[in-house]
């Protein structure tokens, strides 16, 4: 075999068993298309690893004397916001970017450069408007600000990346070809994504255009990135429900849906996220009715397009063989980003008031999110020419990381049982009972647990990064 056929390869498939399985997988590509999505991936890894220095410079800015060494008066809220901003909205834009490579045509390669050197080139001055231009926090939802010229001129950079991915993503998106099979069925949920990306896109731009510019500081922010903010939760939906499914396949699950059902489900997710330019049209956009139908929307068009996925590959991975040793971290990814994404769905039903219940919720619903794209990334190293993800270490980062992230929710959700306010910190929060004590402390306990655990995939990519590739370019498939 030669080693340029080599990436045209599908996965590696699980044992037979003399029953039709159906395989939800996409082959890497071979030429210029695979250095674009290892790109993409370098980006992303590079923010979380920022992300992580942030959470750091975090614990430094609350250290008494170390603190008056940072820029600005309050440098807490301003490592909160980059390392939010880095670890939510630029790896999950990376990962995107990743897929959407592999899911491209040849035509405008020169345009897919184009948007990762923007998006790179946003992401860095971001990141260091922390310490040239803090300017004040804005702790708005979704996209959390910086009051600075550097760090918006950075972000609006990264939307014109983000904004020209997507073009190319739409427009080189190769045809889906009968939804008869695994492979279309994955194709046509990374176009749907790249499609709720556009409403999303177009959700911002509109709300610029007609959000009073009198308003200013987080009233201006919050209504500015709301239906936008929520028009993306589509887009990270619809691209974990294909990392679910990919996974599933590489673990051996034999699922219950058909291919022609399975882009049912994923067409349920995009068809909701047409409620946003709806709700443009129907309402002003700082009135309570508009925000109340983007949240609707989301509630609605991702219940029902989740619950039968995640079903069906919960009930195959029961019965999918464990004893392979590449698949066991997959595994552990797959596990804990369904359970950690359900327990925040579950909160999510349950919130009432303004209190910590609510970063409860979209903690679990993020970190499902994150832990499905870690767990794709491990599956997809070996293809983009990386070394194989394997190991005690590998297996127990996803189990590691679920489970602080597990005890972070389960603290908010308890401190919210009592009221604890969000968006508070220190003694402004009033934790005034041993329950209110004990929830925040479990809170703290839980996210260092998380961030050891992220720390560890790092560590695991990096060792497969640097491993030799010198199996894949002898011609064998490494996955």
């Amino acid at each position: 075999m030669s080693a340029a056929s080599t990436d045209n390869l599908a996965p590696t498939q699980p044992p037979s068993t003399g029953l039709d399985q159906v395989q939800f997988a996409i082959p890497i590509p071979s030429d210029a298309r695979r250095t674009l999505a290892r790109g993409w991936l370098w980006l992303g890894l590079l923010a979380l690893i920022g992300s992580g220095v942030f959470s750091v410079l975090l614990v430094l800015a609350r250290t008494p004397g170390i603190n008056r060494l940072l820029p600005g008066t309050d440098f807490f809220r301003v490592a909160l916001v980059v390392h939010v901003d880095l670890s939510v909205l630029v790896w999950f834009i990376s990962i995107a970017g990743l897929l959407w490579s592999i899911n491209s045509s040849r035509a405008g390669l020169l345009w897919g450069w184009a948007a990762l050197a923007l998006a790179g080139s946003g992401t860095f001055i971001m990141s260091i408007a922390a310490f040239v231009a803090p300017g004040e926090a804005i702790m708005a939802n979704y996209i959390p600000m910086l009051d600075s010229k550097v760090f918006v001129a950075g972000l609006l950079i990264f939307a014109m990346g983000a904004t020209v991915l997507v073009l190319r993503s739409l427009l080189g998106a190769p045809k889906v070809g009968p939804l008869t099979d695994g492979t279309s069925a994955m194709r046509f949920g990374m176009s749907a994504s790249a499609v709720a990306t556009a409403v999303a896109l177009l959700a911002f731009a509109w709300s610029y255009a007609v959000v009073p510019h009198s308003l200013s500081g987080k009233t201006y922010y919050e209504i500015l990135f709301w239906g936008g903010g929520h028009a993306l939760q589509f887009t990270w939906t619809l691209l974990m429900l294909v990392a679910w499914l990919w996974l599933g396949s590489a673990c051996g699950v034999r699922t219950l849906l058909s291919p022609r059902l399975t882009v049912l489900m994923l067409a349920l997710a995009l068809v909701s996220v047409f409620v946003t330019p709806y709700a443009y049209l129907a309402y002003d956009v700082a009135s309570v009715e508009h925000r109340n139908l983007h949240t609707w929307g989301m509630r609605l068009g991702g219940g029902i397009a989740i619950a039968p996925i995640a079903l069906s590959t919960w009930l195959g991975l029961r019965n999918a063989s464990k004893s392979s040793e590449v698949v066991r971290p997959l595994r552990a990814a797959l596990i804990s980003s369904m359970l950690l994404f359900a327990a925040g769905g579950i909160i999510g039903a349950f919130i009432s008031g303004n209190n910590v219940k609510i970063p409860a919720h979209y903690h679990g619903c993020i970190v499902g999110v994150t832990l499905a794209f870690m767990g794709l990334v491990y599956h997809l190293l070996p293809q983009l020419g990386y070394g194989s993800v394997r190991g005690k270490l590998a297996t127990a980062q996803p189990y590691l990381y679920g489970a602080g992230q597990l005890m972070h929710i389960v603290g908010l959700v308890w401190s919210g049982g009592y009221g604890v306010q969000r968006k508070v910190a220190g003694a402004d929060q009033v934790l005034r009972t041993a329950g209110e004590t004990a929830g925040m402390g479990l809170m703290g306990l839980g996210g260092m647990v998380a961030i050891i655990g992220g720390l560890l995939f790092v560590i695991v990519v990096i060792q497969a990064l640097r491993q030799t590739q010198s199996t894949f370019e002898a011609g064998v498939n490494p996955s």
